[in-house]
Formats: structure tokens, C-alpha cells, sequence
């Protein structure tokens, strides 16, 4: 039986604002499983734009108070532990969870939409809403908590949740098949990198758009073709060349990628590092029978598929550099400077 302490060491987030909101700490105590609920002992956690978003109250759309600076829209409950890609074991379960998933590896999934065996009106995210896995313990209902029989690392594993799940949910509501050329913007990026993965275990051909330096990492990833990103893309692809486009940047580039668009077109996005705010022409949306998706909230079966492309190999792990959990602002630091393709792990230090 592992022994289980009373406190932990951990991160965190004390309110909005800079990289000073961040404050590593040996204090925390250990969180209780309730009701439904499993205790992960934390070997590995990811960094993502919506821990740094959060910290700076980014999703913010009203009068700068932070009232609704969260995933959710709502206003962030402090200290919070933030962190939502997580691998880990399971080491003690609550009620009504049975005793033989103790010992169990396993990722989280991040998007929540149970607390103690209830339903949620409006989905959580893993580190926002709820704590996370930016400390030695943490606590997810079992149902999140996916068993992974896999041979990569923990720290491998933890580069999975958050972007891999994001991606595959961008394919998932695009339909994205093997009759399909997709493009994908921030395609060196964690969400990016694995949108490129999984639409060709699907069988779609794939342009990916980065800076040329990056270039042969995306096409050994399994890239069909590459392209600047300061490219002007209609002269690089063709108008009405394409059949899906996953979007993570958004910006100035945003109107070409309606161009780029085919009859029927479908558009996908699920982040805007670019810029927030675009210029749409609502003609080009109509007359060209274009369909939008903004996607968030994971699909019921997309956290699943994610876990069987894992155990099946059909997607590798990209993990370009590792940091102890108490250097998490040099890891975001590194992270904001955008000169990585795939991940940014931090390892928990042991219990």
C-alpha cells in the first residue's frame, strides 16, 4: 500500500497577472478522493497557452474586472493548482470506485464534465475550473482518469491530453476523412504538431503551415507539404483548394483561409495565438456553404480514440523539452518564445 502523505509540493496560482503569480510551495495539502472519485500521484505534466491565458486573465471579454477571465467565462476561485495535461497513477479511489484501478497508469482527460459522480451544467477544464496537475497529487472522477497500456514515458504520456485531444475534437466536428486536404495553422506548435499526426492516421492529405526553420521536422511527421507562414497562401495554395482547415493562430491571415476554402468547405478553430480578433466577409460564408466549428468541449468519444491511437502507435509523442515543476517560469518562458515543435513537459518531483 503506498503511503500517502498529508501535504504536497506544488504550484500555485495566487491571482491574475505576470509569471509573480506563480508560487512553488511544499505546503499544499494532499486532496481527499471523494465520491467517484480516484487520487493520481502527478509524474508528469504539460505546458499549454491556456495555462499562461489564464494566469493573465486573456479570455477576459468584459470590463477588465476578471469576472469572467476562466475557460468557463466565470471568475477563477484562488489559489488555484493549475495544469491539465497529466500522467500519473492511481493511488487511492473514493466511493463507489473500484479498488482494483489502484496502481492503474493513466492520463486525465481535460475537459470535465462530472464532479463526484454528478453532471455538470457547463464542462470544467482540468487546472481552470478545478485543480490540477501542477503538484505531486491530484484528484479527477474516475471517468476521466483513462488507463493507458503504452510503452512511452511518463513524461511522453503527458504530452498527450490536452493538445491530442484538442486536435483529434477539431477532426472529430470537421469530419475530417482520407478524401480530404487539410490545413493546419501552428502546425509546430503542441495542438498543431498532433493535428498533423492524427489527420493522417486518418488518411487526409496534410499542408502544414510554420516558419521554414521547422519545415523538415513537420514533413517527418508526416506532413504532405509545407508552408511559410508569411506566405501569402492564396498564391501558394490556390483559391478553393482545400477542404478542411484547422485553425489555432487566427490574425491577419485569417480572411485567405476562407479563400482557400472549397465549396462546402469546413472550418475549424480552437485558438487564436495570432490575433483575437479577424475581419470575416459574411458573402464568403453563405455563397460558398462553408461550415464553422468552434470546439472546446470534447466530443463524447474523442478522449477514447485518443487513448487507442496511443496503445496502437498510430501517433508518437513530441516532446521538445523537460523542466522540473519548480522551473515553470523559465518552462513558459521557453513556451512563449515559440522556437519548439510539439511539447514542454515539467516532471513532478517523487513523493
Amino acid at each position: 500500500m503506498t503511503r500517502i502523505p498529508k501535504t504536497m509540493k506544488g504550484i500555485l496560482l495566487t491571482g491574475h497577472g505576470g509569471p509573480e503569480m506563480l508560487q512553488y510551495r511544499d505546503d499544499i495539502a494532499v486532496p481527499i478522493p471523494t465520491s467517484n472519485q480516484v487520487l493520481i500521484s502527478v509524474s508528469a505534466a504539460g505546458v499549454n497557452n491556456t495555462d499562461i491565458n489564464t494566469r493573465a486573465a486573456w479570455y477576459s471579454k468584459g470590463d477588465g474586472s476578471s469576472s469572467d477571465a476562466s475557460w468557463s467565462g466565470n471568475a477563477l476561485v484562488f489559489p488555484l493548482i493549475q495544469g491539465a495535461d497529466v500522467c500519473g497513477t492511481i493511488v487511492s479511489v473514493g466511493d463507489d470506485v473500484a479498488i482494483e484501478r489502484i496502481g492503474q497508469r493513466v492520463i486525465i482527460e481535460p475537459c470535465i464534465n462530472q464532479v463526484n459522480g454528478q453532471p455538470l451544467k457547463s464542462p470544467w477544464y482540468f487546472g481552470s475550473e478545478c485543480d490540477g496537475g501542477f503538484a505531486q497529487y491530484t484528484v479527477v472522477d474516475a471517468k476521466h482518469a483513462y488507463a493507458v497500456n503504452s510503452e512511452f514515458s511518463d513524461i511522453e504520456l503527458a504530452s498527450f491530453p490536452c493538445s491530442y485531444s484538442t486536435a483529434e475534437n477539431m477532426l472529430t466536428r470537421a469530419n475530417v476523412t482520407s478524401q480530404d486536404r487539410v490545413l493546419i495553422s501552428g502546425a509546430s506548435g503542441g495542438v498543431g504538431s498532433a493535428a498533423v499526426q492524427l489527420a493522417k492516421a486518418r488518411g487526409a492529405y496534410v499542408i502544414a503551415i510554420t516558419s521554414p526553420s521547422k519545415n523538415q521536422q513537420l514533413l517527418e511527421l508526416g506532413a504532405d507539404q509545407v508552408v511559410s507562414r508569411d506566405a501569402d497562401l492564396v498564391d501558394a495554395l490556390a483559391e478553393n483548394s482545400i477542404d478542411v482547415v484547422i485553425d489555432l493562430v487566427a490574425g491577419k491571415q485569417w480572411p485567405q483561409f476562407l479563400q482557400l476554402l472549397r465549396l462546402g468547405g469546413r472550418y475549424a478553430v480552437s485558438g487564436a495565438i495570432g490575433g483575437a480578433l479577424v475581419e470575416l466577409d459574411i458573402r464568403s460564408l453563405y455563397l460558398k456553404d462553408l461550415s464553422f466549428f468552434g470546439c472546446t468541449v470534447l466530443e463524447p468519444e474523442v478522449f477514447q480514440n485518443l487513448v487507442n491511437c496511443i496503445e496502437q502507435s498510430k501517433i508518437k509523442p513530441i516532446v521538445a523539452q523537460t523542466f522540473p515543476l519548480e522551473a515553470i517560469n523559465i518552462a513558459q518562458e521557453v513556451f512563449l518564445e515559440k522556437k519548439h515543435v510539439g511539447k514542454i513537459v515539467l516532471s513532478l518531483p517523487e513523493s
